[in-house]
């Protein structure tokens, strides 16, 4: 079984879903000697086949997969109403400015297919699955488990540190609160955590969920340079997840108004927010962020009725229409390989 150990550099390219995470860039950098990562999120389980087979005929070397959590998955269903009552006023909201054809209803039933990718990634025994935005059942880790696959969980604080080691977990990725793009949070209504990255490592090895126990951890949040990298591994981690740094790679389907606009200087800070998908996340501060503040959290919801909006606002041009999601390291991120990337976070000086 997969194990953080194994590799050559302690480097794991984060998922990064909606585009950015792509085959090429998975196996870049898992060619390069890091771990590289697809994202599950937001597509078919045909469509995810296709991406682990692509990506297998790119690299012969460990990669992995990351799926979201459905709400239900962690609710029981408890609260549906509630929250589909916001995202609806939401939507009202967003109507007064927006044609409504670009306001999908939401479909609070939609579970992001789910079973069958969990089928799928059990079949084809993918190295390293991770799940984010919550735990899924010790069921679901120990069939994992024994197809041979390592199982990792994004966690935000000590506390789900611990429930997901004794779920199963071998694997923990540490999210701090610099981090680009959703928090994975268990519970989507939660406020973050601010607890610094480095005080998260500390505190989850002092609760023994990592140290004694087996357990790797990965952390990430925000970073992009080699003596970041370096400061958490000497704090206790195995590992360090990079996404921001990657996004200008060209091995990255960032799209082209999210690439401008992270090396555009009238972007000057990142912020958090709900307003595109009804989930905290982080991104490049602009207009949509500042105007909607009062965004229910209402995940998945949201992320549904807003995703006409932002694919048109991509669509032409427009910056401050879509989400821009990015951790605070942004301005250290630059149009390098991924492979040169990998070896600048490790400290390795290119051939």
């Amino acid at each position: 079984m997969f194990t953080l150990k194994s590799l050559p550099h302690t480097v794991v390219g984060a998922p990064m879903a909606g585009g950015p995470s792509t085959p090429s860039l998975a196996a870049a950098v898992s060619n390069a000697g890091g771990l590289g990562f697809l994202a599950a999120g937001y597509k078919s389980a045909g469509a995810v086949a296709a991406e682990i087979a692509r990506t297998s005929e790119l690299t012969g070397k460990p990669f992995g997969i990351n799926l979201f959590v459905p709400d239900a998955a962690n609710t029981g269903g408890s609260g549906t109403s509630r929250r589909v009552a916001a995202a609806l006023a939401y939507r009202e909201q967003l109507a007064r400015d927006y044609p409504p054809e670009l306001l999908p209803l939401p479909d609070p039933a939609d579970d992001d297919d789910w079973d069958a990718k969990l089928e799928l990634v059990r079949r084809l025994q993918v190295p390293v699955v991770s799940f984010t935005f919550g735990l899924p059942g010790k069921d679901v880790i120990d069939a994992l488990r024994d197809a041979g696959t390592a199982v990792a969980v994004t966690v935000t604080t000590a506390e789900e540190a611990a429930l997901a080691a004794a779920a199963g977990a071998g694997i923990l990725c540490l999210q701090g609160p610099d981090a680009g793009g959703h928090r994975s949070t268990f519970d989507a209504a939660a406020e973050p955590p601010a607890q610094p990255l480095e005080d998260l490592v500390r505190a989850v090895r002092g609760v023994g969920s990592g140290g004694g126990t087996g357990v790797e951890l990965i952390v990430a949040g925000g970073i992009c340079t080699s003596a970041e990298a370096r400061a958490l591994l000497e704090a206790g981690a195995d590992a360090v997840q990079i996404g921001t740094a990657l996004l200008l790679s060209p091995e990255a389907g960032t799209s082209g108004v999210h690439r401008a606009a992270l090396q555009d200087p009238q972007f000057t800070q990142t912020a958090l927010t709900r307003a595109f998908s009804g989930r905290t996340a982080r991104g490049l501060a602009n207009r949509f962020m500042a105007e909607h503040s009062d965004a229910p959290a209402a995940y998945p919801l949201v992320n549904q009725i807003t995703k006409a909006l932002r694919a048109q606002a991509a669509a032409a041009g427009d910056p401050h229409g879509t989400s821009l999601w990015a951790g605070t390291g942004y301005r250290a991120a630059v149009p390098e390989p991924a492979a040169a990337v990998v070896g600048r976070i490790a400290g390795t000086p290119p051939a």
